[in-house]
């Protein structure tokens, strides 16, 4: 009922009956609330924008790469195809939902599911045909799964046109601590119990990886060595031979050997040193004069140059020792101290470096360029977050074989998921969106499948498709590039 003071001003301004009457009327329309549940025989969907990524993802054509390696995996013609099982798999990491194998067994009762994915019922896979195409695999098919990855990285090297190919290796702590029984699941350096793969980053994605028991440690055996010599030997035969590469490194990887390496490939390096106590006299004894200073938005550091060599080194190379600069009196004890050694082969008289252009010489002969690009090691691990929020530190396998295809699979469909958002995505959503953020704002899409004679339709919103520029959206996975398919 209104109030004495609208009472008050209608009798002023007109009828009473007349303004009872039409606000009766407005709040039987505004406040009418839902009394009744009822059954629908439509085909509605909650995930509506996964519609999207099949699109993307049949446009670049991963089943047809990865069907060239695992289409014999497939021992009867009964069950779910394998095309079809390793793109519900992808679905699965994509959806982001669960992570355990039983939600396979809940997306195959619902109907909706199979028509969103555009597949007969009987081929939904269910968690028990999961389990049995995993069995499947062994060991030794990490090569084809790695083959996998640097055809995609050879694709977006091509789509990108690089001059300078900046990587970075770094291994990765998977934390699988809750698991009765794992095998190769050790401790590890982070003191959990896990796996600990190598993996080979660029531009955000991991181009190679090799998955490990968690006790191999950063420079464990010849992997390091066996990896750098693929990824370098790839960018040289399959996109530009006369391309810059650089590798930066954390000091897991402090090594004479691999510092030699990348002298004999030809590559420039930027790596962390270690301060032993010969160092800490050498950059003591250094004068005042020698010390500059460089600095970002946030922090202000001094710096020196000198030349590294531990007593075992044939060599020394170029090193900045760096320290934070501070406003008031507070010092750190020599133990806390955030100090850093950065290394690098990017100096007069290295044959890899004088073979560079004539302009990235003198880009790198500055010391402060060193020190920006040593700093970018903190974003280069940003990918290790990207996949732990895209798919999971816990593998759900006992057998380490299998565990191994479920870790590529995740990293493939990580990789794509990535190549979406920069080819779909741009003035959508920003490109440094994390997979939640990209499930809650375009995948968990509310929909209606509907089915004419010729067309299968997904209806939405009209605020949903202006919002999420959905038609825009559409034609850019029918236009995304395909991989190229070698021989």
């Amino acid at each position: 009922m209104p109030d004495q003071a609208t009472l008050h001003e209608v009798s002023r301004n007109g009828s009473i009956g007349e303004e009872l009457s039409r606000m009766a009327e407005s709040s039987a329309v505004g406040n009418k609330r839902i009394t009744k549940l009822e059954v629908t025989k439509d085909t509605l969907t909650s995930r509506g924008g996964l519609a999207f990524f099949l699109k993307y993802v049949e446009s670049i054509g991963i089943v047809g790469l990865l069907l060239s390696k695992f289409a014999g995996m497939r021992k009867n013609s009964k069950g779910v195809t394998v095309k079809n099982m390793l793109l519900q798999v992808m679905y699965f990491f994509i959806d982001g939902t669960s992570r355990h194998l039983n939600y396979f067994d809940e997306l195959k009762k619902d109907n909706s599911y199979a028509a969103l994915i555009a597949m007969p019922e009987k081929q939904v896979a269910s968690s028990h045909a999961v389990k049995r195409f995993f069995g499947r695999f062994g060991v030794f098919h990490s090569w084809a799964f790695r083959w996998a990855l640097k055809e995609m990285f050879v694709w977006r090297l091509k789509e990108m046109a690089v001059r300078v190919v900046q990587l970075t290796l770094d291994t990765m702590v998977m934390d699988n601590d809750e698991a009765l029984k794992r095998e190769g699941c050790d401790p590890t350096y982070k003191k959990v119990k896990g796996f600990q793969p190598l993996h080979m980053i660029w531009e955000g994605k991991i181009v190679d990886a090799l998955f490990r028991r968690g006790s191999r440690h950063s420079n464990y055996g010849h992997d390091v060595e066996k990896m750098i010599r693929g990824i370098v030997e790839l960018i040289r035969t399959r996109y530009d031979a006369s391309a810059v590469i650089l590798l930066r490194l954390d000091a897991g990887f402090f090594d004479e050997k691999i510092f030699r390496l990348c002298d004999e490939l030809g590559i420039q390096f930027v790596a962390t040193g270690k301060a032993f106590e010969e160092t800490k006299k050498q950059v003591a004894a250094l004068d005042a004069s020698q010390w500059k200073e460089y600095s970002n938005e946030r922090q202000s550091w001094s710096y020196a140059s000198f030349q590294y060599k531990c007593a075992s080194w044939t060599k020394s190379y170029r090193a900045l020792y760096t320290r934070p600069r501070y406003e008031d009196d507070q010092r750190l004890l020599d133990f806390a101290r955030p100090d850093n050694i950065i290394l690098t082969n990017m100096a007069v008289g290295e044959a890899g470096f004088d073979a560079l252009p004539a302009d990235l010489r003198e880009y790198w002969l500055e010391e402060k360029t060193v020190i920006f690009h040593h700093h970018q090691r903190g974003a280069d691990e940003l990918p290790h977050r990207g996949l732990k929020d895209f798919g999971s530190e816990e593998l759900p396998f006992q057998r380490f074989a299998a565990n191994q295809s479920w870790y590529y699979l995740m990293l493939l469909s990580f990789f794509v998921f990535e190549t979406f958002k920069e080819d779909t995505l741009k003035d959508i959503l920003p490109q440094t969106s994390y997979a939640t953020t990209v499930r809650r704002k375009l995948i968990d899409l509310a929909g209606k499948i509907v089915r004419t004679s010729r067309d299968c339709i997904l209806k939405v919103s009209q605020a949903a498709m202006e919002r999420l520029q959905l038609q825009t959206l559409w034609t850019r996975c029918q236009e995304a590039s395909a991989i190229p398919l070698t021989s």
